[in-house]
This record gives structure tokens, C-alpha cells and sequence, in this order.
């Protein structure tokens, strides 16, 4: 495992998701008030930008054509994408969130 700082916790409100780089990788962290997540931020259906759109509760919405996405699996909940994203571990260590990337 190689865990990565990427924000404060506080940083990201309940209900948002913010694009942040870790370790070269472009990642949104989400933090549905049950907890952080972190997914790729780009939509498996046509590569937006999956940040931008609405994060409601566990689910996230491209902005773009409306793929849904839950953010704790990375599996689709609404065409048209029809492939995961992928999915990172994700903890909160002394107020900082660290992900687990590659």
C-alpha cells in the first residue's frame, strides 16, 4: 500500500466531491457525510469530468449525459456508462485524508 496526503478533511464538505492529483493519478474525493471515498475523476461513459457533477448521498452524477456512479463501489447505477470507475481505499488519519494509490 502506498498511502498519499491529499486534503483536510475539512476541506470537503458533506455532499461534495472535490478533483484533487494523487501520486499522478486524477482522483475525486467525495465525502458522502457517512464517510470519504475516492473514485477516478473520469466518467467511464465519455471521459468528464465526475467532480463537477452532483454527489447524492453514496451516488454521483457525470454532469455531462447523467451516468450515475456509486462512489463506494465504482459500479454504475445509471446508463450510460456501463463500466465501473475505478475505486481507491481512502482513510481520514489526524484530520487529513490519505488515499491508497498505485
Amino acid at each position: 500500500m502506498s498511502w498519499v496526503h491529499v486534503t483536510a478533511a475539512a476541506d470537503i464538505e458533506p455532499g461534495q466531491a472535490r478533483a484533487l492529483e494523487a501520486a499522478g493519478t486524477r482522483i475525486a474525493v467525495c465525502n458522502t457525510g457517512n464517510g470519504y471515498y475516492t473514485i477516478s475523476d473520469e466518467c467511464t461513459h465519455d471521459g468528464g469530468s465526475l467532480d463537477q457533477g452532483a454527489l447524492d448521498g453514496c451516488e454521483i452524477e457525470c454532469p455531462r449525459h447523467g451516468a450515475r456512479f456509486d462512489v463506494t463501489t465504482g459500479k454504475v447505477v445509471c446508463l450510460p456508462a456501463v463500466r465501473p470507475v475505478q475505486t481507491y481505499s481512502t482513510r481520514v488519519v489526524e484530520g487529513q485524508v490519505e488515499v491508497d494509490v498505485p
